[in-house]
């Protein structure tokens, strides 16, 4: 099923759509990422979600599209899907926890964005003129990786991404 965005369905009425990128909480939603995500017009959370207060947090926001993430466990996540398809002014989206699962071909299938999570390693890359964006993980630290959420841009068709990285306030 394909979930379609257009800028009718934000507060703004501009064919300027930005979508937050957030993925791997697991069940932390950090008030730096909260503020970084303020203002956009709709949210994906690409899976190890945690907790269902993360999503409920996140729609007070902008409205959410999740999937289920590997550590996404109970009723409440067997209402998420695996893969989401959404389309955001004219551009098509697939969203998936793992890249390394895709099992389609992503330009094949007319996708111009393909968002991900699972290694918390946040990037952006393209490839055969789709752009791969993983925002990173939001939640924990793992390692020495940045704590990080990324942003879409939609405009006239066309879509740029950014990463943003987050520093934690002391506690």
């Amino acid at each position: 099923m394909t979930r379609n965005l257009t800028s009718g369905d934000t507060p703004r009425m501009a064919s300027i759509i930005t979508i937050g990128l957030i993925s791997d909480t697991h069940g932390l939603l950090r008030p730096e990422a909260l503020d970084a995500l303020r203002g956009c017009d709709a949210i994906i959370h690409a899976g190890d979600i945690g907790e269902p207060t993360v999503l409920t947090e996140l729609a007070r926001i902008a409205p959410v599209t999740a999937i289920r993430g590997n550590i996404d466990k109970g009723p409440w996540a067997l209402a998420l899907h695996e893969t989401e398809v959404l389309e955001v002014g004219g551009v098509f989206i697939y969203v998936i926890h793992g890249v390394g699962d895709l099992d389609l071909d992503p330009a094949a299938a007319g996708m111009r964005v393909v968002v991900s999570g699972h290694s918390h390693q946040p990037g952006i890359r393209e490839k055969d003129g789709v752009l791969y964006v993983n925002p990173g993980s939001a939640g924990p630290r793992r390692f020495s990786l940045p704590i990080s959420v990324g942003r879409l841009v939609v405009r006239d068709g066309q879509v740029s991404a950014e990463l943003v990285e987050i520093e934690p306030a002391k506690r």
